[in-house]
């Protein structure tokens, strides 16, 4: 009651306005800033990460109305400038001629999880049909999220016309992305799961750095290195060109390709996304540049921060207040659609013998899509993994308006 008071005499619907640009950041960065050095100063932090910690106050923060949910900060600036300058700088890890051999079945795994997804739909649609109006609709939206991302969403709702439903699936999908993507990094740091998948990537982590002088496991991979004020420049300067290049062969490229039938339609998606040509430029440049790139310093701190601000800003729409009084059974049946598709990655995998990260990975670009799994990737030291997870995660984006509308199909939506 007095917060709603409160509020009404500021004239918002939280403490700091959406306008308020440098307040704004200035939490962002200051998050951040805490996030990192709990990690490299406790055992604790370092097992639930820097990425979820910030992940967690940006949640605190939201809910408590401290921030918006919405602003120009987090759309325009994160996710118009820090996540895609960030990709390029922690794709010069990824050597595709050293690598191919250790990620190139990460399809395969990433393709049963998208086969669990449908299946969850299913399976969630049957038993909650008849307590849910319209579930139809958000089945097929949701396997086209829970497949590709947030443009598949939109694609799906727009294709079977849910109505006021999608503000509550979209609050759902939020918090149930960040519980998982909690989770997942949980089963990581867990005896249960060690024992029984092989995990080379965890352990290169865990061999690397001075482990004897370093307070956690954080610290010692974060090893304090060399860097100059060229190394930045030059990091910038590559960054900003790698985008901006992607950009022009993407809208070049897509504009040769008629959006009209199903096989033009992937194909223009596909090669019109500036994400798959930022990961193909740099990923090209990290393959036959590699000797120019060992001169670099710097690139995987530089990105690695960028990433982290965009970890914060995924934690902020989730409303739990709105999930608990008003879409409990949105979060059940999307709830049952992520473990299925867990089971999924996690069986399959186990039958295949793939590693603990390969599946991990696979299932967080099935559920959250590339840039989240990239930023696992990344915030877990597992650099070499980052490029490969970004592909498949891209092609997520091309199969799951498809396969969301062959559910809703099926289901008469």
């Amino acid at each position: 009651m007095f917060a709603n008071f409160f509020f009404e005499r500021l004239g918002r619907e939280s403490l700091i306005a959406a306008d308020d640009t440098w307040a704004l950041l200035t939490l962002l960065v200051v998050s951040v800033a805490f996030a990192i050095w709990l990690e490299q100063r406790y055992a604790w932090a370092s097992r639930v990460s820097g990425a979820i910690i910030a992940l967690l106050i940006a949640l605190a923060a939201s809910n408590l109305s401290v921030i918006p949910t919405s602003c120009a900060l987090y759309d325009e600036i994160i996710w118009g400038y820090a996540v895609p300058l960030g990709i390029p700088l922690l794709l010069l890890q990824c050597n595709m001629k050293k690598i191919w051999r250790e990620t190139g079945r990460m399809m395969v795994i990433f393709l049963i999880g998208a086969a669990g997804t449908v299946t969850g739909a299913f399976l969630a649609y049957t038993l909650l049909h008849k307590y849910i109006p319209g579930l139809e609709g958000v089945a097929a939206m949701m396997t086209g999220s829970y497949i590709g991302g947030g443009v598949n969403f939109a694609a799906l709702a727009l294709e079977f016309d849910v109505g006021e439903i999608k503000a509550s699936a979209t609050v759902a999908d939020n918090l149930l992305m960040a519980l998982y993507f909690f989770a997942l990094l949980l089963f990581a740091g867990m005896k249960f799961f060690r024992g029984r998948f092989t995990h080379p990537h965890i352990d290169a982590v865990l061999e690397s750095g001075d482990t004897e002088g370093a307070k956690t496991q954080a610290a010692a991979y974060w090893s304090r290195k060399d860097i100059s004020l060229k190394d930045i420049a030059m990091n910038f300067a590559y960054a900003a060109a790698v985008v901006y290049a992607a950009k022009l062969i993407a809208a070049l490229i897509g504009g040769l390709i008629p959006d009209t039938g199903v096989v033009c339609h992937i194909l223009h998606t596909f090669f019109g996304s500036e994400y798959v040509w930022i990961t193909t430029v740099s990923m090209a440049a990290a393959t036959w540049g590699e000797k120019q790139v060992a001169k670099l310093s710097g690139s995987q701190e530089i990105g690695t921060y960028l990433i982290y601000l965009f970890l914060f800003v995924i934690g902020v729409p989730a409303s739990i207040s709105k999930i608990l009084t008003e879409t409990p059974l949105l979060l059940a049946f999307t709830g049952i659609m992520v473990v299925v598709n867990m089971v999924f990655c996690f069986v399959g995998g186990k039958l295949l013998r793939f590693d603990l990260e390969d599946i991990i990975l696979a299932s967080n670009a099935n559920i959250g899509g590339p840039t989240t799994a990239a930023g696992m990737a990344i915030s877990q030291g597992w650099s070499a993994l980052v490029g490969p997870v970004m592909l498949v995660g891209t092609f997520g984006y091309v199969i799951g308006t498809y396969l969301g509308i062959l559910v809703g199909g099926i289901l008469g939506a």
